[in-house]
């Protein structure tokens, strides 16, 4: 596989950038940032949980819980590092675990109010919406919610916020389509032709919240029953459901599928892992993103710590070793670094639609369902194994 073309704009990209050190940037050695008008209230004797707005307070309250276990849907590598430095900054030793946001909700909806873990980090807030409507997080007024770009990226009962933003679309191996003497697909119906049929892999919705995104897209950009109809379409054209939103991304530069759905940020990791062949395409009838996100468990055994998490990834402490880390999505944080990487691709995080979080949240239980029973219905559906789990 040709990696020249991909190894000089990484290393135009990192001349071009100042590089952050996640074990020498003085901004990893600070407590993230409290507003000048927060006043210092102590701490609820009640619960042992430092009072809202009291940062010096609850970081105190949080090393004195003295550990923090986090659910992660981000890419691993990312989780990691973000785990490893606030663990550095104050002390608090982290367990973490890599899991699809679909995996997470599933898991901390069936332990029934004793989550076994404090918080959630990344992944696509679909998922996130479907447990705050069950009430599985628990509301907290982060002071570092200042930093936000927008009161568009936080939930509007403080369950969750956001921390990054990705644009959902297509990769492609141009090699292969060259291979095979086709177009490249531009449009989301584009990819319902026939002589894609077995060249695209997606992710599988009951593992994945960015399968979960796309059917929510497609329902809103086609309305319900002709989006399932879509999907019975589309379907003959898959050859494989994968588990994570990221899986169909990692297939495409070595020629495994032609044509991956996914964000297309996980395309550029793999651009500048040496994949040449993998061209980033924003579809011209529209496209949606997603808002990654964090939040606390109800129920946690580690508030303090938790809601100090939460300070941490609304900061530049966290936010800014992303980029290092192999995660070049949009930030959504007003003090933090937005990654070049992006931009230089030609991705926009304001070119999508209206995307209607409400009737996410509202509905996508049902619109998942929906979608396999459509699948169920087609004779052409190929068997389940295609939908991975593993």
């Amino acid at each position: 596989m040709k990696k020249k073309l991909a190894l000089l704009l990484t290393c135009a990209m990192v001349l071009g950038m100042t590089a952050c050190s996640g074990g020498n940037s003085a901004s990893t050695t600070a407590a993230p940032t409290e507003p000048a008008a927060t006043e210092a209230s102590g701490e609820d004797d009640s619960s042992g949980e430092a009072a809202s707005g009291d940062m010096d307070a609850l970081i105190e309250a949080a090393k004195a819980e003295g550990e923090l276990t986090v659910y992660g849907s981000c890419e691993e590598e990312y989780l990691s590092a973000a785990c490893q430095n606030f663990e550095k900054l104050y002390g608090i030793k982290v367990k973490y675990q890599r899991l699809s946001t679909s995996e997470v909700y599933t898991k901390v909806s069936e332990e029934g109010g004793k989550p076994s873990a404090d918080v959630w980090f990344g992944g696509t807030t679909d998922p996130y919406n479907e447990a705050v409507a069950d009430g599985l997080l628990m509301p907290y007024e982060a002071i570092n919610a200042v930093n936000l770009i927008s009161d568009d990226y936080k939930d509007p009962t403080n369950c969750w916020y956001g921390i990054y933003k990705g644009i959902l679309g297509f990769m492609v191996n141009t090699e292969e389509l060259t291979r095979l003497g086709l177009e490249a697909p531009h449009t989301w119906d584009d990819l319902i032709k026939e002589e894609y049929k077995g060249l695209i892999m997606m992710s599988n919705p009951n593992t994945a919240g960015t399968a979960k995104l796309v059917i929510n897209t497609m329902v809103q950009m086609k309305g319900h029953d002709e989006a399932m109809e879509y999907f019975k379409a589309l379907d003959k054209n898959i050859a494989q459901y994968t588990k994570s939103g990221s899986g169909p991304s990692k297939m495409v530069g070595p020629g495994e599928c032609v044509i991956a759905i996914g964000f297309l940020h996980d395309g550029i990791y793999q651009i500048l892992q040496g994949y040449d062949n993998i061209e980033l395409i924003v579809p011209e009838d529209g496209t949606s993103f997603e808002i990654g996100a964090t939040a606390i468990f109800e129920g946690c055994t580690h508030p303090n710590a938790a809601k100090l998490w939460i300070e941490y990834a609304l900061s530049p402490d966290c936010v800014d070793h992303a980029k290092e880390n192999g995660s070049y999505q949009f930030l959504v944080i007003s003090n933090a670094t937005q990654p070049e990487e992006a931009t230089q691709f030609g991705l926009d995080m304001n070119n999508t639609i209206d995307y209607d979080f409400e009737d996410a949240k509202n509905n996508i239980a049902q619109y998942v369902e929906d979608f396999f029973a459509a699948l169920g219905s087609s004779s052409d559906s190929a068997d389940s194994s295609r939908f991975l789990t593993e």
